[in-house]
């Protein structure tokens, strides 16, 4: 921080420091979290089917969406230390912050042209801007972190992170309300490509309130212009010394392998809470929509609120109080499940007795999910084989890579058949669904009230390891409370919501406390570099969980994170982090003053 400056001209680089947290954050919202990922699926189906064919193996739409995210943040993690060690011997923080967002943002804003480039580029067109605008979301984050220690000291670094994060929430969650309300009333083609480039532009626009509001950090004795070569090599070699001098910064690096599992642990639920909702809980996308929301609008305030529980305990222990918080949210979270069904229109395939017809019609539930992944797939396979007894009908855009659907009409509305349903046929076709995630329910006529569940239905439980936790919940509380599971994923949303911005407020704060001001955007690139890596096995965890045992012990697996990061935090010495930070500063200073 300059010693000449005023308590206003603070204020100022503060305001000017949430502004880009407030603008960034619309890409997050709306572009990676709520509209792309389905977006870019359908370009795809559009252009391969369900799969195509690049590098000798098959690929899915979201295998492909996720190597593009994976690429684009690698790519960043492994130049950040480097790029920062640049950035800490030159005035260049905000050139680089500008740069990154520029590419990020105008990425962003064209992707709009997606849709306008033909069937067999769009998708590629859409993968490529999409995994430029997370090179440069990623890049700057390096750069914009690195200004967070020059924003004011360490009695005020928890109150501007947290204040940062609750702008961000706020900024991408009023976008995000705007863009659902349009994509849910309008029709036609230009609705997504306009929210895409708007949240671009949001994003640029906002970041001019930082570039005009916030000063470039002062470096005593800047390090004179090098060409490309002789500038990577010299930050290598920084680096490299960083690494073998990690003993000078032991608690610096101890407090970076904490943030590495609980980090991790937090982002991996955050990331996976909708798949699991969608594929364990049986949740409509409209309540995954509506929790997204809840999460923006409660995590701004609760930002807020974390800063008033750092004043008074102490950054540390505030930090440690939201981890064990998070543990009983993910424990809430494995409790949660799907009343048992009562009711004729709670079943997923329903067979009514039409006395007009004298006959049964079948219809499907509205919002039961498709059919299967693949065309060759055995839920497929079934279908096609009970075509006859099943609310289905053949998918003439097979390119789709369904077989067959769901049969509803354009407004959603299920299409009702006559099917010849007779004792023999509904034993036989019950014996199939042994194993399936469907249950149908027969309503009326000599075969009312026989109805069938599959044990991988969203309400079928007791085979699971940790299935007497949601058994027990649902038998002791949301039962007699009839809370269905909409409502359950509501309160992880509260929950959630209450815990995220402030444990990754005060996680940035503590770090930025004990980083010396003259290093700050080389540390702040080791920051991201652990950060970007810990992505990784978060889902990696889940999946391995998943597959030996089911989606619960994944979720419960990726707690144990949080609890091994809060342990390891426990041994983190703050006051001597900052100490360490001050004299490095103070060599570094010094240091320059003599070269001067």
């Amino acid at each position: 921080m300059e010693a000449t400056a005023t308590e206003t001209s603070k204020d100022q680089r503060v305001r000017g420091y949430c502004a880009y947290d407030w603008g960034k954050s619309a890409f997050e919202t709306s572009v990676t979290t709520a509209i792309f990922p389905a977006w870019f699926a359908y370009l795809f189906a559009e252009a391969n089917g369900i799969s195509g064919e690049f590098l000798g193996r098959e690929w899915t739409a979201d295998a492909t969406f996720s190597f593009a995210v994976m690429v684009g943040a690698l790519l960043v993690a492994i130049c950040a230390p480097s790029l920062g060690v640049i950035a800490d011997r030159r005035m260049i923080k905000l050139w680089w912050l500008r740069i990154l967002t520029l590419v990020g943002s105008i990425s962003c804003i064209l992707l709009a042209l997606s849709p306008y480039l033909g069937v067999s580029m769009g998708w590629i067109w859409a993968m490529v801007m999409f995994m430029l605008a997370n090179v440069g979301l990623n890049g700057a984050g390096v750069f914009y972190n690195a200004l967070l220690p020059h924003m004011g000291d360490e009695s005020e670094m928890d109150s501007i992170s947290n204040k940062a994060f609750a702008a961000g929430y706020l900024g991408g969650g009023l976008l995000l309300v705007v863009h659902l309300a349009m994509v849910l009333t309008l029709e036609g083609t230009w609705v997504i490509p306009f929210a895409m480039a708007t949240s671009g532009l949001w994003w640029l626009g906002f970041a001019q309130m930082t570039f005009k509001m916030v000063p470039e950090p002062h470096i005593e004795n800047e390090m004179e212009p090098m060409g490309l070569v002789p500038s990577t090599k010299m930050a290598l070699g920084e680096v490299k010394a960083t690494l073998s001098d990690i003993k000078s910064f032991r608690t610096l690096f101890f407090y970076m392998l904490a943030y590495f599992c609980f980090i991790d642990g937090i982002n991996s639920v955050t990331a996976l809470a909708g798949v699991f909702g969608i594929v364990v809980l049986g949740l409509t996308t409209t309540g995954l929509i509506l929790t997204i929301l809840i999460i923006q609008f409660v995590a701004a305030p609760a930002a807020i609120g974390f800063t008033k529980l750092a004043d008074k305990w102490g950054t540390k222990k505030a930090l440690q109080f939201s981890l064990v918080c998070w543990c009983f949210v993910i424990v809430g979270a494995l409790s949660f499940a799907p009343l048992e069904l009562e009711n004729h229109e709670e079943y997923d395939i329903q067979y009514t007795w039409d006395a007009d017809e004298d006959a049964y019609v079948v219809t499907a539930r509205e919002g039961v999910n498709n059919l299967a992944a693949l065309p060759g797939d055995d839920e497929q396979d079934w279908a096609i084989a009970y075509m006859d007894l099943l609310p289905v009908a053949e998918n003439d855009a097979y390119k789709q890579g369904f077989a067959v659907e769901w049969a509803f009409d354009d407004d959603g509305k299920a299409v009702g058949k006559s099917v010849n349903l007779t004792n023999e046929s509904l034993a036989t076709l019950s014996a199939s669904m042994v194993e399936s995630r469907f249950a149908f329910s027969v309503e009326g006529g000599d075969l009312a009230g026989k109805v069938g569940l599959g044990e991988n239905h969203p309400t079928s439980l007791g085979d699971g390891k940790l299935d007497f936790i949601p058994s027990t919940a649902r038998d002791l509380v949301w039962g007699p409370l009839q809370m269905s599971v909409f409502f359950q994923f509501l309160l992880l949303g509260v929950f959630g919501g209450a815990l995220l911005g402030g444990s990754q407020g005060l996680a940035r704060s503590m770090f930025g406390q004990m980083v010396p001001e003259t290093r700050s955007a080389e540390f702040f690139g080791f920051f991201g570099f652990f950060g970007k890596v810990a992505a990784l096995l978060g889902p990696l965890i889940y999946s391995v969980m998943t597959v030996w045992f089911d989606s619960r012990v994944g979720i419960f697996a990726i707690s144990l994170l949080i609890v091994a990061g809060a342990i390891l935090l426990r041994k983190v010495d703050v006051e001597d982090g900052i100490a360490v930070a001050r004299a490095e500063d103070a060599r570094n200073r010094a240091g320059e003053a003599a070269e001067e």
